[in-house]
């Protein structure tokens, strides 16, 4: 009985070396990271973005030390660029570029042994100025176009801060129990909308307002969007990407 436990044993500790050895046991946790760790990288490979796109790395099994994996991480273009990382869970990490990436540039992801590449645009820029109620684009460091816009109201201001693009849809269902306003309400609101770029989780976007044109450049009388005329914001929309720094201010 003695020889077959001894034997038992051996076997699964055999079999447990042989599974470290071959990378399984590394699964479960992460110390620095290598390419067979790695999950996925966004951007993409080959992507073209905005200059203040993030960089969201996730690993296939937890990481234990975050400070030795931040470490690991290098991005850069023709040089190492600065950033700040934030963890959104234990899997995945994103870096935050400090200012704005070069713009027309590749820019580099390495993670230990695993390396990707994609590039940033021409740069396209937009200011919010809630004050004076003008959003202005610059594309490429060109002559600016300033159109009148209309934000958000007392009680539902507009987010000051920039914020990236996150997502772009030519149509939109804008339905205001996204921001906890019941339909039945005074405020509430279910309305097409057209030329959007989400700029907040929340539910603030740039997009098209025919409703409250008359008010663009005068005052501010959104639920927190950033309004702009059909014209301007199809304008907008052909020529921004996700990653573009929208800028919002007083």
């Amino acid at each position: 009985m003695r020889s077959i436990l001894r034997y038992l044993f051996l076997a699964t500790m055999v079999s447990a070396l042989a599974a470290f050895g071959s990378g399984t046991a590394f699964a479960t946790s992460i110390g620095t990271p290598s390419a067979a760790s790695v999950a996925a990288v966004t951007p993409s490979a080959g992507q073209v973005v905005g200059i203040a796109h993030p960089v969201t790395i996730q690993f296939t099994a937890a990481v234990v030390d975050r400070a030795r994996a931040e470490r690991a991480i290098d991005i850069k273009s023709t040089r190492s660029l600065a950033g700040t990382f934030a963890w959104t869970n234990d899997r995945e990490v994103t870096w935050t570029p400090t200012g704005f990436l070069p713009a027309r540039s590749p820019i580099s992801v390495r993670i230990g042994s695993a390396r990707t590449e994609f590039r940033t645009n021409v740069g396209v820029i937009a200011d919010g100025n809630m004050s004076n109620h003008t959003f202005t684009v610059t594309v490429g460091g060109g002559a600016p176009r300033v159109m009148p816009a209309s934000m958000g109201k007392p009680g539902r201001e507009t987010p000051s801060g920039t914020f990236p693009i996150l997502e772009q849809f030519r149509s939109i269902v804008f339905d205001s129990r996204t921001i906890g306003i019941p339909l039945n309400s005074s405020e509430g609101y279910l309305l097409n909308g057209e030329y959007a770029e989400r700029l907040t989780w929340g539910g603030v976007f740039v997009h098209s307002a025919p409703w409250s044109v008359d008010s663009q450049g005068y005052a501010n009388v959104s639920h927190g969007c950033i309004n702009l005329s059909p014209d301007d914001a199809a304008w907008y929309y052909e020529i921004a990407s996700i990653g573009d720094p929208v800028s919002m201010h007083w």
